[in-house]
């Protein structure tokens, strides 16, 4: 694999944000390269700004299908290219309209980042990438975490997620249950006694008593032992005991972290809706560095170079300019192909909610837009979306399915769980459905699943076995 190979390859692992970086370690090191910064409004193609002599370079086979012949002539001019890099989604297959300028350096510098202690945020992604296997489950944590305080409380209510994602709020509750769960023990707990409840469900030391300690604070906060001896039920040393073991807790798990960059998660792809129903995407402006090849600045090197050691220079000098800008315009294509791939097959979801999300592999989407699987995943990842649900990494949408009955098709793990806890929920008081019955209702639904992949969905969401919740009904 060429340098240049692996750059284009590392390239498209970037942010818009650590492109930036990038870019403008390379203004420094090529003389070739100028940079121009972006605009805030929407860019139309650029005009003739920086071409330069020589053959032009080709265009990436893999992408000249999808440019406009007014943005080939200008990449033909190995200029600065600026366009509002969006796809429109409405109606016909989407279509390229433009792209926003980027330029690139040379060298394999883009590891370079300074090293810094994480952040609880960072921390908590981790846990909700690895223990949440459902992108649905995933697209809920996501706004959880964006409720969370500094401290590791979510004060904020969850009814606007639930708005939000138009699902119900037990839903959003049951996903919040699984995120109580993560490291620190505390973290997501809305008041104190919550907190320490989690830290001491943690040890495996949330008795009785204890919860009723924890649930009579105020007694604790006024020295009030003797009331709490006759609520706990208990005598005067165990409560000492226990005091001693809440004193122990942190109230405030949040803080053992690093406070968070003031700095946001910022999209690189925006999306918004159209007049007609459709989608239009494009690259963030804002964020998206612009560069050109100063084609003037290196005719007049080229007219003062004399020994061959300079001429040489300046050849691979211009080179690596028009290489990085070549690269650069395939990452923006790229990036855009993917994110308009992925809107498509999850229109449901922006339309209508969670509810909707379809089963998505990375497979699905490398071969509907013609690309490697191990370039779908590079795109997908660090690469956020602005869409109005929400802001998200493009990697969230993809979800584990389940096949249909019959083979046409498949659902969602989500919407399965989603059904399984509708089914649940929908109980008479007299009867209750063991996992064999839930699965002859969910293939008369349409959907093929095992008795153990239900069995494993409903512990997942904490649901108890049929005969712990027809126990529970007869108590």
């Amino acid at each position: 694999m060429t340098p240049q190979l692996q750059q284009a390859i590392k390239m498209l692992q970037l942010s818009n944000l650590e492109l930036t970086q990038y870019v403008d370690a390379e203004v420094q090191q090529n003389p070739l390269l100028e940079r121009r910064e972006a605009r805030l409004e929407r860019l139309g193609p650029a005009n003739g700004a920086g071409g330069q002599d020589g053959s032009p370079p080709p265009l990436p086979e893999a992408i000249s299908g999808d440019v406009t012949p007014e943005a080939a002539e200008h990449w033909h001019a190995a200029a600065g290219v600026e366009g509002d890099g969006s796809f429109d989604l409405g109606g016909e297959p989407y279509s390229w309209h433009g792209r926003n300028g980027t330029v690139h350096g040379t060298r394999l510098e883009i590891e370079h980042t300074a090293a810094r202690p994480r952040t609880l945020r960072e921390h908590l992604l981790e846990q909700i990438g690895t223990d949440l296997g459902d992108a649905g489950d995933r697209v809920i944590a996501l706004h959880i975490l964006d409720l969370l305080e500094e401290t590791g409380y979510l004060r904020a209510g969850l009814d606007g997620v639930a708005q939000l994602l138009g699902c119900e709020i037990e839903r959003i509750e049951g996903v919040l249950r699984r995120l109580q769960q993560f490291d620190p023990p505390g973290v997501f707990a809305r008041d104190l006694s919550e907190c320490l409840a989690l830290q001491l469900r943690d040890r495996n030391r949330l008795d009785p008593a204890m919860q009723t300690l924890l649930d009579n604070l105020p007694l604790l906060a006024s020295r009030n032992i003797a009331a709490l001896v006759r609520l706990c039920e208990v005598d005067a040393a165990d409560v000492a005991d226990m005091i001693a073991e809440i004193k122990s807790l942190d109230p405030r798990p949040g803080l053992a972290f690093d406070p968070p960059f003031a700095q946001p998660a910022v999209p690189d792809i925006l999306m918004r809706g159209q007049p007609d129903g459709g989608w239009i995407l494009e690259l963030n402006p804002e964020t998206l560095p612009r560069v050109l090849v100063n084609s003037r600045y290196c005719a007049q090197i080229r007219r003062a170079t004399r020994s061959k050691e300079e001429k040489d220079y300046l050849t691979e000098r211009l080179h690596a300019a028009n290489w990085l800008v070549k690269s650069l315009h395939q990452r923006a294509t790229t990036i855009l192909k993917v994110a308009a791939e992925i809107v498509r097959q999850q229109d449901g979801f922006f339309r209508r909610g969670i509810q909707a999300l379809r089963p998505l592999i990375l497979r699905d989407i490398a071969e509907a837009i013609g690309m490697h699987e191990s370039t779908v995943s590079r795109v997908t990842s660090n690469k956020y979306m602005a869409t109005p649900r929400g802001l998200y990494e493009l990697k969230y949408f993809f979800s584990s399915s389940i096949p249909a009955a019959g083979g046409n098709g498949a659902h969602s793990a989500e919407a399965v769980r989603h059904r399984i806890r509708g089914l649940i929920g929908a109980e008479p008081a007299n009867e209750t459905l063991s996992d064999e019955r839930i699965v002859e209702l969910l293939r008369i639904d349409g959907v093929d699943i095992a008795r153990r992949t239900v069995a494993k969905y409903r512990e997942a969401m904490k649901i108890p076995s049929s005969a712990q919740r027809r126990r529970e009904k007869m108590m």
